[in-house]
């Protein structure tokens, strides 16, 4: 075990998740206790929190576990020394002491809900609502339950039937209220898992009904609930699943509760820094891994990214990494036009203008864009630079949001994102940014008209497409270009300039003394007309476009001279690609 100084450093433990081997280990852990006393002090029925993954959401609720259940009674141990342990009444009473080990407690996950049809997900849902039983399977054995209620408690399986299932929650927090003459606190971790994954795999309808079900008989019409806390990513829709839910508190990314109680604020990220001499690296941590946000809370950092820094001393993508993101690339893909340069814009450190709306709506996610950005926010992509609110001309209350990449370890994980989008066409693309930066017309088209092959293909085959390939084209294009020469260029496209709007603009970034160092490039993208014979002729179409609408003016206005701007015309028909330049 390492030492500084003559303290022993706590170890590291990477992805625990049970709150009592933490403690008895010894392990890294930061203080979340207060949570709670404030949890337990609003009082309310039902509460929903949403955080993206990765946040200390299970850690957080098997803390609950361990405090309020009867099964440690007497395990004051495991909170000694934290601050709901030395939290004190007005009177001056350890008031949260007596607290402790008090309550029946029924702690489940949907976390490994992932199946790929409903059949398979519903049965894994009632098995670990069997598991759940089993662990309270001495009820067999007392005299609370009478003859039909242990013919039933042995009835739940994973091949009960769906009233069985939808009552199987409150069947047993009756049996524990009985047994122990209290209520029961249930708490169940990543409810949104099944739901999202029924959206992916396409039997939303068929899991909405299941859930829905079971959580109205579970949180809504059960005398023996004491009170329920529920965590997830998204906020879903209180007409998909909470439609029968009145009583359900929900705390998300812009609420002002429980704001420092997931994630690290920078004052613990810094003085962890300092436990494991590692002082010296705040400023790349805070490059890296800040911008979290939730309600007025700022410099939120993740705690897994935090944790592995800790442990392996470098930074890297490692929250961003820690998942598939599969949902997010497949609706980044098969986007629309407007998605594609909003994310463009993103990718360049800018800002893009959303209507936010916290519940999600899974069925829209294919046709409203706002809907996509909502999500993105949710699953702590996307974060909130400022937002306003204001009453619309026809008397409607909104808010409309400024949003932004939340850091840069997710602007990382998009540009590797980007690089798989291309598949067998990477090293086609790569050959052609080489042949661009030294301007060699010959292999330009030779290797473009591979990589077209591959994403013509690949951005028609959303959902929506909009048939008109060469935006597609450029889009995903550009994205490709903002990988691989970010750190020449700010790219940008569909922007106007002059007498009208280009398609792609290269704009070279200046050195540190303000020299340029590369020509900068503007390309237009047109598509080959019946009255153009040849490809040839649409190219210089293009060109004669990029003259005659002065695409140059932004540049020329910055101050590079007219001699360092290269333009170029792609012409396109079906997927044959032909570029030319004006100096051709």
């Amino acid at each position: 075990m390492l030492r500084m100084g003559l303290v022993m450093m706590r170890v590291i433990g990477i992805g625990r998740q049970d709150f009592e081997k933490i403690r008895i280990s010894n392990n890294f852990y930061i203080d979340k206790t207060n949570f709670i006393r404030e949890w337990w002090e609003s009082d309310d029925d039902v509460t929903l929190l949403t955080r993206p993954r990765r946040f200390g959401k299970t850690l957080n609720m098997s803390m609950l576990e361990k405090f309020f259940s009867v099964n440690y009674a007497n395990r004051g141990d495991l909170f000694e020394g934290l601050n709901i342990w030395e939290e004190k009444s007005a009177d001056g009473d350890y008031d949260y002491r007596k607290l402790q080990g008090t309550y029946p407690v029924i702690f489940l996950s949907f976390a490994d809900i992932k199946e790929a049809t409903f059949e398979e997900a519903r049965k894994k849902i009632c098995k670990i609502i069997q598991m759940v039983y089993n662990k309270f399977d001495f009820l067999l054995q007392s005299d609370v339950l009478n003859g039909n209620e242990k013919e039933d408690f042995q009835r739940i399986s994973a091949d009960m039937e769906d009233y069985m299932a939808s009552l199987s929650l409150k069947m047993l927090t009756g049996y524990l209220c009985r047994y122990y003459g209290k209520k029961v606190i249930i708490l169940l971790d990543e409810y949104d898992t099944p739901m999202q994954e029924a959206y992916v795999y396409g039997y939303w309808d068929k899991m909405v009904v299941f859930i829905r079900s079971m959580f109205n008989s579970t949180f809504k019409t059960n005398p023996c609930l004491e009170r329920a806390f529920m965590t997830g990513i998204t906020r879903i829709s209180k007409e998909s699943i909470f439609s029968d839910l009145n009583n359900l508190e929900v705390v998300t990314a812009i609420s002002d509760k429980y704001t420092d109680c997931f994630g690290f604020t920078e004052s613990e990220v810094f003085e962890a820094l300092e436990e494991y001499g590692l002082t010296e690296q705040k400023k790349q941590v805070k490059g890296w891994y800040d911008g979290f946000i939730f309600g007025k809370k700022k410099d939120i950092y993740n705690p897994w990214s935090i944790i592995n820094f800790l442990d392996k001393r470098k930074v890297g993508a490692y929250w961003a990494n820690s998942s598939s993101n599969s949902l997010v690339g497949k609706l980044l893909q098969e986007g629309s036009v407007n998605v594609k340069e909003d994310f463009e814009t993103l990718l360049q450190g800018g800002t893009i203008c959303a209507e936010i709306d916290e519940q999600i709506v899974y069925s829209m996610l294919d046709n409203d864009e706002q809907a996509l950005w909502s999500l993105l926010l949710a699953s702590g992509y996307l974060k909130v630079v400022k937002y306003e609110t204001y009453t619309s001309e026809f008397g409607e209350w909104r808010q409309d949001y400024r949003l932004g990449l939340t850091n840069f370890e997710v602007k990382t994980m998009f540009r590797n994102m980007i690089r798989k989008w291309f598949g067998g066409a990477a090293s086609g693309y790569n050959d052609f940014v080489k042949a661009l930066l030294v301007h060699d017309i010959r292999a330009m088209n030779t290797y473009m008209n591979k990589v077209a092959l591959n994403i013509f293909s690949y951005f028609d085959t959303g959902r929506n497409p909009s048939g008109e390939e060469p935006e597609r084209f450029y889009h995903g294009f550009v994205l490709g270009l903002m990988v691989e020469l970010a750190d020449r260029y700010l790219i940008t496209s569909n922007r106007e300039s002059g007498f009208g709007r280009y398609d792609v603009m290269l704009e070279p970034r200046k050195t540190e003394s303000g020299a340029v160092m590369n020509d900068a490039v503007i390309m237009e993208f047109k598509v080959q007309e019946a009255a153009e014979k040849e490809l040839s002729d649409t190219v210089k179409e293009a060109l004669r476009q990029i003259e005659e609408k002065d695409y140059q003016a932004n540049l020329v206005a910055k101050g590079i001279p007219e001699g360092r701007i290269r333009k170029y015309g792609f012409a396109f028909c079906g997927k044959k690609v032909l570029i030319g330049s004006v100096e051709d």
